[in-house]
């Protein structure tokens, strides 16, 4: 057995193996899978073996349709059979608002070359009488997926791993990993068996791995106490039942038909697919509890909890109704085993925070679906660098240190009860709530602030009278709260707004090496004292990684200003990064200062107004004037009593300030600025009605339009890319070209209705050209109005395209951009 090797992988399950066939495929000779047990003798051994193809987001979507492609071409390459049915996937719709969900599945299915077809309840019951349809709206069917045997395409994909020189080593167990600066020394236990238990041997070796990947599983939380680090990966039980044999379905298949595709009724929590003349039902009901929030026990191998039927039974009676022909078949058999899970439903796909050279698999609650994907995109980032798509989505380290175990436990019961759920663009999960919240959230609750949820952080989505049900408000259209979020962008467009963005990320970079440090680091110009620019960090690829807000304190300490959804995400970037160049630039101190600050944006023509009345200064009159508070500028200032660091810039495209002050503070300054607002109408004002507003001045957000598959050239971000300098990732940047480019539309859309930034584009010929990334309503337009990327030659000012919607196609055009005020002369109003 062999003990120094390129990549190490722990974990011999679907994921597993697929990671150790890619790494071999993409070019890596010295593989080796380590598996505790037998292969599949995880979660994969009892998984139902469903292949949804596709969801709403991209990259998972991307990672599924690869699987079910890779899995096809498996048999040809290894000469094992993976038992892939492809039968199809058939998601029915009970009411008009699961279509409308459907519908939005289908245009962002359309931006990954995903195919489905419409289907009507007649024509469903003609293609399958056994299924009741008089109750249904219709369907949506996923002709090319299906289900598959998950042990079969695991050992085929074992199989094609040892093909291409992987070594799979069994009843090994990984006990220790040290990074020696280098490499991991993983200290590995010989596991025997010993009165039907598997249990450690006194036999150890180690192994010298240059890379390692866990993909554990169900052990995730073990192996994060290894590592040191936290994971939000914690197993719940999933059951299903095998019927036996349904007389009308035997003799409905005797007469020739196809077998039913994987039949979703999502309204009834269950899928059902045909299993040797009887059927398989799964459910995904309420009260499925966590498992295993501390580890697996060492007596657990692949074994299954005991039955809760009273815990589907509801259920199980949805299924007889849907096919009535399964009342009188017995229980054949049933299974309820563990599943992992992580609070979003996505997996943990990534580098591991704080380590180096070690990579992530964990926390898959559609294993086998996302395995294939999963392994040939992480190989991509493993050995190139980055993958072709950007994984962000399923990074780790989106989950930061505040993350504990009693919060992934309920989080994960609750994603596992919300798997067929109507998800609304607009929905908010209330478990764990709230967790992380400013000194302001109680004033801001009591003013009627509907919460979202972002890294932890209660954010205000919008304002509505008190009683206001934010749940009963979601919808696939315009939804209640829609209203209020226009009367809000309107105060911000004709007055003043004040919005709380204390989730900001916020980092001190200073000492000797700070400034050669991130004039490397970063893409433009860094600001003279006192002034701010906005600029990116890029990837070893040229792509966009990080956005900035950087304002210079001093010659030597810089102030960074990021998203607050990736807090933890550029913490671990920015330290790694400082890290490698500290020898090369000088010392260079890194504190994230997220929770010391908090942050009240105020904007709109009579923000100035509003700051006059209780700045405190010799002249309060001019001490916001241009003059001595130039727009992209940064001054300590006081507010009453409380200092403040105001930054001179607007995320809404008005006059405006950022008031960054002391967070104990925070209540104060509140009450000080709500009562200075008042004759003036101030309001407050939410996320939602901000994010609409930041499109009519077309600024880019990132997780939308920036992100790690487009550089910032391709968001047509020039002007914040100083080309005169050598910066990390320039010429990568450069050798890419463009690809794409990012472009604001204006949208002449339905009237109920508004794109959520999953759409796909097409030219005036039915030709798709490109997909939005962010969309909304326009109060300045009266609009909709979007961004998003298409084609170089398609990205002109008056170009005519249309905007898949709700199952239709709609004009829009392409406008300036900043189409509003593009000149920024509101932003540089004197006064």
């Amino acid at each position: 057995m062999k003990t120094q090797v390129k990549a190490l992988v722990v974990g011999g399950g679907a994921v597993g193996t697929s990671i150790a066939y890619h790494l071999a495929k993409a070019g890596w000779d010295d593989v080796m899978l380590l598996e505790r047990d037998e292969l599949t003798s995880g979660s994969t051994w009892h998984a139902a073996g469903l292949l949804p193809l596709f969801n709403m987001s991209f990259a998972t979507t991307h990672i599924h349709k690869y699987s079910v492609d890779f899995y096809k071409s498996l048999e040809a390459e290894t000469g094992l059979n993976a038992g892939f049915a492809v039968v199809g996937n058939l998601r029915m719709a009970q009411t008009q608002e699961r279509m409308d969900e459907y519908m939005l599945y289908a245009s962002t299915a359309e931006t990954c070359d995903v195919p489905y077809v419409w289907m009507t309840p007649d024509e469903i019951k003609a293609k399958w009488p056994l299924i009741r349809t008089e109750d249904l709206k219709g369907a949506i069917y996923h002709h090319t997926d299906g289900y598959i045997n998950p042990a079969d395409v695991t050992q085929a994909m074992a199989k094609g791993a040892r093909q291409r020189g992987v070594m799979i080593e069994r009843k090994w167990q990984a006990d220790a990993f040290y990074w020696t600066g280098d490499a991991w020394e993983v200290t590995c236990t010989k596991m025997v068996e010993r009165g039907g238990n598997l249990v450690a041997s006194d036999e150890q070796i180690v192994i010298t791995a240059e890379h390692v990947v866990t993909a554990s599983g169900n052990h995730a939380q073990t192996t994060a106490k290894k590592l040191g680090i936290k994971m939000p990966a914690i197993p719940v039980e999933h059951q299903f039942i095998v019927m036996d044999q349904d007389p009308e379905l035997v003799k409905f298949r005797a007469e020739g038909n196809v077998e039913h595709p994987v039949v979703r009724d999502a309204d009834a929590q269950s899928y059902v697919r045909e299993e040797r003349g009887g059927w398989i039902l799964g459910v995904y009901e309420k009260g499925a509890p966590a498992v295993f929030e501390h580890g697996v026990p060492d007596s657990f191998r692949a074994d299954l909890f005991p039955l809760d039927l009273e815990r589907i039974e509801e259920q199980y009676m949805a299924m007889i109704h849907r096919m009535p022909s399964c009342e009188e078949s017995g229980l054949k058999d049933d299974f309820n085993g563990p599943i992992c899970y992580t609070p979003d439903g996505n997996p943990l796909v990534g580098p591991a925070p704080g380590l180096r050279n070690m990579w992530l698999a964990e926390g898959f609650s559609f294993g086998i679906t996302a395995a294939g994907g999963t392994g040939y995109y992480l190989a991509q980032m493993m050995v190139e660098g980055e993958a072709d798509i950007d994984m962000a989505s399923l990074d780790p380290k989106r989950y930061g240190d505040w993350m504990t175990t009693e919060f992934a436990a309920r989080k994960n019961e609750e994603c596992y009860d919300h798997v067929y759920i109507l998800h609304h663009p607009d929905e908010e999960r209330p478990a764990c709530r709230p967790l992380r919240t400013s000194p302001a959230y109680d004033r801001q609750a009591a003013r009627g602030a509907q919460f979202g949820f972002v890294n932890g952080w209660e954010r205000p989505n919008y304002y509505a009278p008190m009683g206001f049900d934010d749940h009963a408000s979601r919808s696939f259209r315009r939804g209640g709260w829609w209203q209020y979020a226009v009367d809000e962008a309107k105060a911000v467009r004709e007055g003043v707004g004040l919005i709380d963005a204390t989730a900001f990320t916020k980092h001190i970079v200073k000492g000797p090496g700070a400034t050669a440090f991130l004039d490397w680091f970063t893409t433009n110009k860094l600001p003279r004292v006192g002034r701010i620019n906005l600029t990116y960090a890029l990837t070893d690829h040229g792509t966009t990684r990080t956005e900035y807000t950087i304002v210079r304190l001093k010659d030597d300490e810089y102030y960074l200003v990021s998203a607050g959804a990736w807090t933890d995400y550029d913490a671990d970037f920015l330290r790694k990064a400082v890290e490698d160049k500290e020898p090369e630039f000088g010392r260079i101190d890194v504190q994230n200062v997220t929770t010391q600050w908090g942050v009240f944006a105020i904007a709109g023509p009579k923000s100035r107004n509003v700051l006059n009345a209780v700045i405190s200064d010799a002249d309060p009159s001019t001490a916001l004037s241009n003059k001595r508070f130039p727009w992209l500028s940064a001054k300590q200032i006081e507010l009453g009593m409380c200092p403040v660091n105001a930054i001179r810039v607007a995320y809404t495209g008005e006059l405006g300030w950022e008031l960054h002050h002391p967070i104990e503070m925070q209540n104060y300054l509140f009450d000080l600025l709500e009562k200075a607002g008042e004759p003036h109408g101030m309001k407050l004002v939410g996320a939602r009605a901000q994010n609409w507003l930041r499109q009519e001045k077309s600024y880019r957000a990132f997780g939308t339009e920036l992100g790690r598959d487009a550089t910032p050239l391709e968001a047509d971000l020039p002007r914040f890319v100083d080309l005169s300098k050598d910066f990390n990732g320039k010429a990568q940047m450069e050798a890419k070209g463009s690809r794409s480019k990012c472009v604001t539309l204006l949208i002449d859309g339905p009237d109920d209705a508004d794109p959520w930034g999953r759409e796909a584009l097409y030219d005036m010929d039915g030709n798709r050209i490109g997909r939005l990334t962010s969309g909304g309503y326009s109060v300045a337009f009266e609009k909709a109005i979007g961004m998003g990327y298409v084609k170089p030659e398609m990205a002109v000012v008056g170009t005519k395209v249309q905007v898949k919607m709700l199952d239709q196609l709609w004009n829009a055009q392409i406008v300036e951009d900043s189409p509003y005020d593009p000149k920024n002369a509101t932003i540089r109003v004197d006064g």
